[in-house]
């Protein structure tokens, strides 16, 4: 099934049928910052191709929940978790915005853009943001540079024991914190999860800093998360977008 319109789709919406394609949407929950969770999208899907669309929200605005999923130059606001799931998903060339998250924002909040949700090392599943933009909304850099020590943003914490995250080539805003990652709870997940990094950039990039249970990825092994070795896109993606530079 492919959807190819422009239009605003208010609330949350599901997807479970295998090959769902869309493109040129804005998917949005308007249930406000102090609604806590809410969902704009979920997406049970396996082969999903999403290009061109929009997901706004606060904490959990996309809900990649399982299988191989494709998103092409995409936009995904939000503020806790705000992509989350366990699926095996590729986020390429997307933007990544944290927008302001409280009633009154000027006080402060700690935001993760991800929570992958692996339960099992077995599976083959994890996040994969491949030469996408982490940054704030221009409302959030306005809250952020008038007091940065109170406006907190982490690339990820783990939802799940396994939980698998990964950046390539990614540009990051100074408001990605210089540890990167942050826990979920005490010490849960920190020597069974993999959050990696390569070729971070921006001020928000310099892995120096970084928590020591985080991972600089080695150049040998940068090919498994490829859209050929990590999702299989090759054989489903469309070749204009499995192509694209």
């Amino acid at each position: 099934m492919e959807v190819n319109v422009t239009c605003r789709v208010a609330s949350m919406t599901g997807v479970t049928g295998d090959g769902f394609m869309a493109r040129d949407l804005t998917m949005a929950n308007t249930a406000g910052p102090d609604a806590h969770q809410a969902v704009a999208f979920r997406s049970d899907s396996d082969r999903s191709v999403l290009e061109h669309v929009e997901f706004l929200g606060h904490q959990d605005t996309l809900y990649a929940s399982s299988l191989r999923q494709f998103y092409q130059s995409c936009r995904v606001s939000g503020t806790v978790d705000f992509i989350f799931g366990n699926s095996a998903a590729v986020f390429r060339d997307c933007s990544i915005l944290v927008v302001p998250r409280q009633l009154d924002p000027e006080h402060g909040e700690t935001n993760t853009v991800t929570a992958h949700g692996r339960s099992d090392p077995a599976q083959s599943t994890g996040f994969v943001f491949d030469r996408c933009v982490v940054n704030g909304s221009d409302e959030y850099l306005a809250l952020y540079k008038s007091n940065p020590a109170v406006h907190l943003t982490y690339l990820g914490r783990p939802w799940k024991e396994y939980s698998r995250t990964v950046f390539i080539d990614c540009s990051m805003g100074e408001i990605v914190r210089p540890e990167g990652w942050t826990p979920w709870s005490g010490d849960f997940a920190l020597p069974t999860l993999y959050f990696g990094e390569s070729g971070s950039s921006g001020p928000g990039g310099k892995a120096t800093a970084r928590v020591p249970w985080s991972s600089k990825i080695p150049a040998e092994h940068l090919g498994a998360y490829s859209l050929e070795s990590f999702i299989q896109g090759d054989q489903w993606i469309p070749d204009d977008l499995s192509t694209k530079n």
